[in-house]
């Protein structure tokens, strides 16, 4: 795959919250960017000294970057998507160091599909519930992360 940091960025901010709103979509970008700079657990080796490309394409984090799910094409992923200038406009926003305040320094979300928050994720122990902004649960991580 040939995209550049910034078409990578911006793809995976439509893909995982293009209906979310800019403030859905700037802090799902925040989570990507806290992956990249992390100073601690797994995030920290994957980033190798901040690649976002290896942030967004390892393996298990994001649906949006494959495109099979349980063995079953996933049409809704980075390859298939066309960034409109609002996706690029957060991109360079987040590469330029900015990050969404209510998003903090979460380095994960999820959309539970439902009215609450589960109060862990992952399930292992290593994250807990920060906020919610639009349909995704933000997760901050536990002492537990930096042994990961």
């Amino acid at each position: 795959m040939g995209f550049d940091d910034r078409e990578l960025l911006a793809r995976i901010i439509m893909c995982e919250a293009g209906g979310e709103g800019d403030n859905g979509m700037r802090a799902v970008a925040t989570v990507v960017m806290n992956r990249v700079n992390a100073s601690t657990g797994e995030y920290f080796r994957v980033s190798a000294g901040g690649n976002i490309r290896n942030i967004i394409l390892q393996k298990g984090q994001f649906n949006c970057a494959t495109d099979t799910l349980s063995g079953s094409y996933n049409p809704q992923n980075i390859y298939n998507m066309n960034p409109e200038e609002i996706h690029y406009q957060i991109a360079d926003w987040a590469l330029s160091g900015n990050k969404l305040n209510e998003a903090g320094i979460s380095l994960w979300f999820m959309n539970p599909f439902r009215i609450s928050c589960p109060k862990e994720f992952p399930y292992n122990g290593t994250g807990t519930l920060h906020t919610r902004i639009v349909n995704h649960c933000f997760y901050i991580p536990t002492p537990l992360y930096d042994n990961t």
